[in-house]
């Protein structure tokens, strides 16, 4: 394990939760979105999924039967953005442009299934995790500096 991959991790995980802050503004954002881009349905919420770094793509060391490998993780990235399909928030309004003109439905209004509790519930989680990524870079770079003035002693 190298001096930077503690900071190297803590890297993967602060990109990751950005880019699920990111989603999650767009989720809010979108919560009163009746009509999508191609005109067919609402707005639907995006949910991240993301997996541990592959440690298979490793290059190892031929002087040494493992490699330098220790079994510790490399951190984490984003696999996918996939859409929830959970049931759409379905409201009575009649007079809305977008209300379902026939059937058992009609007067309806297909609303986004997006639910802001939700939504700031995994804000909160996702701004600690950045916010405690970040502490781990500040604390190997202190560690770095503690050392560097060992050093220099």
């Amino acid at each position: 394990m190298g001096m930077f991959t503690s900071m190297d991790i803590a890297a993967s995980g602060l990109s990751a939760q950005r880019l699920k802050l990111d989603v999650i503004s767009n989720n809010i954002a979108n919560i009163n979105t009746t009509r999508n881009a191609s005109g067919d349905g609402p707005f639907r919420r995006d949910q991240v999924v993301m997996t541990p770094i592959n440690l298979r793509n490793i290059w190892r060391a031929p002087i040494y039967p493992n490699g330098l490998e220790t079994g510790m993780g490399r951190g984490v990235k984003v696999s996918r953005i996939v859409k929830d399909m959970s049931p759409l928030r379905m409201v009575y309004d009649p007079s809305h442009p977008d209300a379902i003109k026939i059937g058992e439905k009609k007067g309806y209004v297909e609303y986004p299934n997006v639910n802001v509790v939700t939504e700031m519930t995994d804000m909160i989680t996702a701004s600690r995790s950045y916010e405690a990524n970040a502490q781990v870079i500040t604390g190997a770079k202190q560690m770095f500096q503690k050392a560097l003035e060992l050093g220099r002693a």
